[in-house]
């Protein structure tokens, strides 16, 4: 029974994230805010779809606890989120996942139970004609055993947009009491940007969507560039609510890591980055209200700073301990 509580009282922690403003990037009478979704009990913005997801399939009846192993190709925070909300829900999790993806990531995911299958796909899985290795493999073991295996299948399923059009959508219009102007996002799945773009402009038609989209041969986890990759299904159903796109290299991305930590004291992962690139870059008008959506935060990147030149170890640690708007993670 206790663990239930505790189990409903993590889960209840989902959402509900705190909106913080970028001192550094206001100006001019424009004002700028990260959505901090590294404060979700599992570290980041695919704590949301993984639980409207799982909950979803329970309402459905496509899943037992108890009985079946969820499996899900993923570039990481997905996987963490599905690992943590099955191991509490009383479900196995099997992820698939790019070896690219940081170790930390890997690491995170195996410590809370779940088998680890890696592939050697890009660093965030393909779909369309060119599917990669990490999506093959997890929708082949789902439907060669499907009395065991559920895979919910992040890049077509609908929860994963409702997850945003009831839960991040609503948080932002009432945190920023309406005054939103602009929303910026990366796309990895399309749920966040299309269940947040179609919520706000229901509420305001004039709300600028911005998609954020990375160089060829990126390095930033868990986002797509779409001349590499076909757009997911989820995405393709609302794509007409992005009204803006913003190139961002990976140079760009990683070269505003230490003024973030600098200016808005903040350690920021790689996707962070790179939106708050994107609205350094494109900007806002007087007036404006622009809100970045900073998926997670730094804590699980350290071999990819350091592997990438942008700080030491020693450098890294320093920056944990400076780093402020830390969250409790349960893994």
């Amino acid at each position: 029974m206790q663990r239930a509580a505790d189990s409903q009282g993590i889960l209840g922690r989902v959402g509900n994230t705190p909106l913080v403003r970028l001192a550094s990037l206001c100006s001019g009478g424009a004002e700028f805010f990260a959505k901090l979704e590294g404060h979700n009990p599992f570290g980041s913005v695919k704590d949301r779809a993984a639980y409207w997801m799982v909950r979803e399939a329970e309402r459905q009846g496509l899943i037992e606890r108890g009985r079946h192993t969820i499996i899900e190709p993923t570039s990481g925070n997905t996987g963490i989120a599905l690992a943590g909300i099955a191991r509490l829900l009383g479900y196995g999790t099997e992820i698939v996942i790019p070896e690219k993806a940081s170790d930390e990531t890997k690491r995170i995911i195996r410590s809370m139970g779940a088998k680890v299958h890696e592939t050697s796909d890009d660093l965030c899985p393909k779909v369309g004609a060119g599917t990669d290795q990490s999506i093959a493999l997890a929708t082949s073991i789902a439907s060669n055993r499907p009395d065991e295996y559920y895979s919910p299948n992040q890049y077509a399923n609908e929860a994963n947009f409702m997850g945003h059009y009831r839960g991040t959508g609503p948080e932002l219009w009432e945190q920023t009491r309406g005054k939103i102007t602009h929303f910026f996002t990366g796309v990895g799945t399309g749920g966040t940007i299309t269940g947040v773009g179609t919520y706000l402009k229901e509420r305001s038609p004039s709300v600028r969507i911005i998609g954020c989209q990375p160089q060829r041969d990126h390095l930033i986890q868990g986002w797509r560039n779409f001349d590499e990759s076909a757009k997911p299904d989820l995405y393709l159903r609302r794509e007409s609510v992005v009204d803006e796109w913003v190139h961002v290299s990976n140079a760009e991305a990683f070269g505003v890591v230490r003024e973030i930590l600098e200016r808005d004291r903040m350690l920021v992962s790689p996707s962070s980055a790179a939106v708050y690139a994107c609205m350094k870059k494109l900007g806002a008008g007087a007036g404006s209200c622009a809100v970045g959506m900073f998926a997670d935060d730094g804590r699980k990147f350290e071999s990819v700073y350091v592997g990438e030149g942008v700080m030491t170890k020693e450098e890294f640690d320093g920056a944990l301990a400076r780093s402020e708007h830390r969250s409790e993670t349960f893994y």
